[in-house]
């Protein structure tokens, strides 16, 4: 699946929008950034803190890669507006069911043949920052495509009122992980638990480093 031009060009210009007020306005820090592949599927795993997380976040990886999407999962209840289902579609999210939703599924493992994908593997958000436990269903989707994972940390976004000025907030984007000793276990609910606890162990590693709370040690 891919995104014609003027959808891209679209998205680029809102992200560059979005980060005047991030990082120009506010202070926004990205570190890492460089971490992230330009080519290929990848998938970024990132915490989860604030609504606010899926506006900023693409900021930070679409600035480096200029005209590719950031595809993302989101809630079906945002979809219910029209108007607002025609903006979250335009800038690459689609909607998934709360409980098992096989048809969501399968549209993150056609993306992830070659596309940048963001996953929150708690699958809801802690807004006192505390890191939770990463769902078995994140690591399945990471067994079965295999792409670049990137760990990835926000940090004070949960504190961020809008409109706000003079913010401050973090995101790092870790080196891709190595799960090529559990890829050759079998495909098993133990396996995808090992998988996308190595996730969370590498954004609690992030979160420790910058000195935020996160619950885990």
């Amino acid at each position: 699946m891919k995104a014609h031009l003027l959808q891209r060009c679209w998205v680029t210009f809102s992200v560059y929008v979005v980060g005047m007020y991030a990082s120009c306005l506010n202070r926004f820090v990205i570190k890492g950034g460089r971490n992230v592949p330009h080519d290929g599927p990848v998938l970024i795993a990132s915490n989860h803190i604030s609504a606010y997380d899926t506006i900023f976040l693409p900021w930070a990886v679409i600035r480096h890669n200029p005209l590719q999407m950031l595809w993302a999962p989101a809630k079906e209840e945002l979809f219910e507006n029209t108007l607002l289902r025609l903006i979250y579609s335009s800038w690459g999210a689609f909607p998934v069911k709360r409980k098992r939703d096989v048809r969501a599924g399968r549209k993150l493992n056609d993306l992830l043949q070659g596309q940048k994908v963001m996953l929150f593997p708690e699958g809801t958000r802690h807004k006192d920052g505390q890191l939770g436990s990463g769902n078995r269903g994140v690591g399945k989707i990471i067994y079965d495509t295999r792409p670049a994972v990137i760990p990835t940390a926000l940090i004070g976004l949960n504190r961020w009122k809008f409109p706000g000025f003079r913010q401050e907030a973090t995101v790092v984007f870790g080196a891709a992980l190595d799960f090529s000793d559990l890829y050759l276990r079998e495909d098993s609910k133990e396996t995808h638990l090992l998988i996308v606890e190595r996730v969370m162990q590498a954004i609690a590693a992030l979160l420790n480093g910058e000195g935020a709370f996160c619950g885990r040690k």
